[in-house]
């Protein structure tokens, strides 16, 4: 059987671990009518539209 021949450390065994810690980064793309940046397969925020058509209507 397999035994470690030195101790792993703190630091070694947690810069191993730090990966699966890591936050992935948000994906946006820009909207095809306003072109602001949005979350994908979503309503737009600034100007409401989804998929071609207005889905919100701006407050005035």
């Amino acid at each position: 059987m397999a035994v470690p021949k030195r101790k792993t450390s703190k630091q070694r065994k947690n810069k191993r671990r730090a990966s699966s810690y890591r936050l992935n980064k948000a994906t946006v793309v820009e909207c095809p009518n306003c072109h602001e940046m949005k979350l994908p397969h979503r309503v737009c925020p600034s100007c409401g539209h989804y998929a071609g058509k207005e889905i919100v209507a701006e407050a005035e």
